[in-house]
């Protein structure tokens, strides 16, 4: 895996680090193909009980595509008349957002600086967003005359609503950290000081809960936003069964009689 995105996987955790600190961890070619591995491979990975992404450096989480790549690619597509450039939708984009959002385990992100274009995209698909004070979120698209892509145009109606959303991409700005908590951009801001080892410690409490009610949970809110309360009722009831039959839902039973605190296994 390039040092463009750094891997780590400890006790149940696996952190993902974009590393390009010097460009603002800009998504160049060769740091989505990177992160998209990364992120299979958290998704993957049975071992693996929840994700923490998050960014080297201070100034920036992420903010989106490498324009100055970009640049060189599109003058290659015009020289070459074809569109190569665009297919990193299908090819990066999209599977980084399938894999964060579609993982049966939490993820976490952990906001350090500047969210951007498919940087704010990567955020909203973590299930929790813990945001530094001095971080920033901006949707972009609009001011390189883009559309949205890395499922903003889907996570960023379901988190503000539709109206609020299509002021945001109409207009870009950027929405300091108070703002972004506010609009339920941000689960919690915490000085920027204390931003990892928060964001670690939530990320490890996830790790240490019960795997299979976390997914179910995550594919129950999934379900329930596109579907009628009686058909997500059924898939309640299907996701309920699932997480009854596990390991760990009988460890929390024993455990809450005994008065004790359950130790879940992920299965």
């Amino acid at each position: 895996m390039a040092d463009t995105v750094l891997y780590e996987v400890s006790d149940g955790l696996a952190t993902i680090t974009l590393n390009r600190p010097g460009a603002m961890n800009a998504m160049n070619t060769e740091t989505k193909v990177a992160l998209r591995e990364a992120v299979r491979s958290a998704a993957a990975d049975d071992a693996v009980r929840a994700v923490l992404l998050t960014a080297a450096g201070e100034r920036a989480f992420c903010v989106g595509q490498d324009l100055k790549e970009h640049i060189g690619l599109l003058a290659a597509d015009r020289e070459t008349g074809s569109a190569d450039t665009m297919s990193t939708v299908s090819e990066h984009y999209n599977p980084i957002v399938r894999a964060l959002a579609g993982a049966g385990k939490p993820v976490v992100a952990a906001v350090n600086g500047v969210a951007a274009g498919a940087g704010l995209g990567f955020a909203l698909a973590a299930d929790y967003r813990i945001v530094a004070d001095t971080a920033a979120f901006n949707t972009s698209f609009a001011g390189v005359a883009l559309t949205a892509d890395s499922g903003v145009s889907w996570t960023l109606p379901r988190v503000v609503g539709p109206g609020r959303a299509g002021d945001l991409l109409l207009f870009p700005r950027s929405i300091g950290a108070q703002e972004a908590y506010e609009l339920g951009i941000a689960n919690r801001v915490v000085p920027a000081a204390e931003l990892r080892a928060e964001a670690e410690k939530t990320a490890r409490t996830l790790a240490e809960g019960p795997t299979v009610a976390y997914a179910a949970l995550k594919e129950s809110i999934a379900y329930g936003l596109t579907h009628s309360l009686s058909e997500t009722l059924d898939k309640e009831d299907e996701l309920q069964s699932r997480a009854g039959a596990s390991q760990d839902h009988a460890i929390a039973v024993r455990a809450f009689v005994e008065k004790e605190k359950p130790k879940y296994l992920g299965r």
